[in-house]
């Protein structure tokens, strides 16, 4: 059994034209799933650039457009996880930096205490989320950022709609347990 190759003047272009297509029709949640994975929007950009180029550079055509999703979810997680191992204690330095920028630079706040406890409310819950990094929080920020039905999650990650709501449980609690362990009360 031998398998045609593309031409490198007309199939390769064509292969990339599939490639960009599929890319721009699901970036925008391939880039809720990379921020879910490495917890820093500041990675999102360079991390789709991974994704997009290793799905350019594949070799094979597209067949099977349901795949297509759950090819690229598995890319982005496989890709997130590389950028994070790379990064490992830069990375944290980096976030500590830009935290101190953030404070500093938005110290002209009309009402000074209102913005640092919205602030501070906010860095909780972005803890939070990144204790529960990975899946939970991938569906999480799919469910609730994208405002993505269990169906369309289940169809964009290969699984059933089942599994899905099983995560959004666990994930919930989880998140949950995280800011009550920070002190965050549900009913404040």
């Amino acid at each position: 059994m031998t398998f045609e190759q593309p031409s490198p003047i007309g199939g390769a272009a064509a292969l990339g034209a599939d490639w960009g297509a599929a890319l721009a029709l699901h970036e925008e949640w391939l880039r809720k799933v990379i921020l879910a994975r490495t917890g820093e929007a500041q990675a999102v950009d360079e991390v789709f650039q991974r994704v997009a180029l290793a799905a350019i550079e594949q070799a094979a055509p597209l067949a099977d457009s349901s795949k297509v999703a759950p090819w690229l979810h598995r890319l982005a997680v496989v890709q997130s996880s590389r950028y994070r191992r790379k990064l490992g204690r830069e990375r944290r330095a980096l976030r500590g930096l830009i935290h101190e920028r953030t404070i500093l630079g938005n110290g002209h706040a009309k009402d000074i205490l209102a913005w640092l406890v919205a602030k501070e409310r906010h860095e909780q819950t972005r803890e939070a989320l990144a204790r529960i990094a990975g899946a939970d929080a991938e569906v999480l920020l799919l469910k609730y950022g994208q405002r993505w039905s269990c169906r369309q999650i289940a169809e964009r990650l290969g699984i059933s709609e089942k599994a899905v709501e099983s995560r959004l449980t666990r994930a919930r609690l989880r998140l949950r347990h995280e800011l009550l362990a920070l002190g965050i009360q549900g009913d404040e």
